[in-house]
């Protein structure tokens, strides 16, 4: 008998519903998961509320540390005891055990990183070295903009874009946040709730603008984004925290200065294995190096999944939350 988070209608924290189920022997192809520590993400608020459309009823959760229990007919790459990591589809993280594709976005964990770094880093990590290493290819020196800087990806973000030589202005909307954003290596803090981002990034940047805005917040800054970026800039929403952007003029674009735009999502440039295998890696390289540091800001149970999605949407939470079969 296992636990399983199941959402019968999209809504809010409420909707989601925990209950017993029995767990069948992996299938072909399959590996059985004893879950260890369950990463919180804002997709899965997404998921929950309905603004990324699933199937109902459907479970919850893209990202979890794990042990292999038991493999199915024709897994090779995979046994029993294994330490992996998960972090894509399908939807079901939040659980005690269950069956996922060996195929699936799931990884073996190097010895030197624990299942707690792992639930909170894969994710959000991941996430950052696409944005940074392959979407925007930032390079030194540049001026760069991080929306809600002390986030969980947001953090990642900082200290992977110090790392490279960039330039870093971070939103915020709090001291604490602040002090968390300027430990990571962010150079200029901006409290968005209490001046004007674009004004700000224009003195920072002696008028210019950045070169690349990190956006993962969505409609609430899409016009302080717009703004803030430099000619022929980038602009990069990768998430909905507040809502989507749509019904966007693109010719805005190029009033802006030429600017580009796009809406990357982790599972198109972790498509292939070999995509795969080189993020992952390199994630594990700057955590074991102690260039990145995973801030775990938060711990609930497994079964409080709904207060810590309360707080995540209420931005009461800073770094990364995970929570805890």
């Amino acid at each position: 008998m296992v636990r399983v988070a199941i959402i019968e209608q999209h809504g809010g924290p409420e909707a989601i519903q925990w209950q017993d189920a029995d767990i069948a022997a992996p299938g072909p192809g399959e590996v059985q998961l004893k879950n260890t520590a369950v990463g919180l993400n804002f997709i899965d608020t997404y998921h929950r509320r309905g603004i990324y459309p699933t199937d109902l009823p459907t479970g919850l959760g893209i990202e979890a540390a794990a042990i292999v229990e038991a493999v199915g007919e024709g897994v090779r790459d995979f046994a029993p005891g294994d330490r992996v990591a998960t972090y894509g589809m399908p939807l079901g993280a939040y659980a005690t055990h269950r069956n996922v594709p060996a195929d699936m976005m799931l990884c073996k964990l190097p010895d030197d990183i624990d299942h707690q770094t792992a639930a909170a880093a894969m994710v959000k990590g991941c996430t950052a070295e696409f944005l940074i290493e392959r979407c925007a290819k930032v390079e030194k020196d540049w001026p760069v903009l991080v929306h809600a800087a002390a986030g969980g990806t947001g953090l990642i973000l900082v200290q992977w874009l110090k790392h490279i030589g960039a330039y870093v202005i971070g939103t915020v909307s709090t001291e604490e946040k602040a002090d968390k954003a300027k430990a990571a290596g962010a150079d200029d803090i901006i409290f968005y709730q209490q001046e004007d981002t674009a004004q700000r990034v224009r003195q920072i940047t002696d008028g210019a603008g950045v070169r690349v805005v990190f956006d993962g917040v969505g409609l609430a800054t899409w016009e302080a984004s717009l703004d803030s970026c430099g000619r022929r800039g980038l602009i990069i929403n990768f998430g909905n925290a507040d809502s989507p952007v749509g019904g966007v003029d693109l010719g805005i674009l190029a009033l802006k200065g030429s600017l580009y735009n796009t809406r990357p999502t982790l599972w198109d440039y972790y498509t292939e294995p070999e995509d795969r295998d080189r993020g992952t890696a390199k994630l594990f390289d700057m955590i074991r190096k102690g260039i990145i540091s995973i801030n775990i800001g938060q711990r609930y149970a497994l079964e409080e999944a709904a207060q810590a999605h309360k707080d995540l949407q209420n931005r009461k939470t800073v770094g990364s939350t995970i929570l805890l079969p």
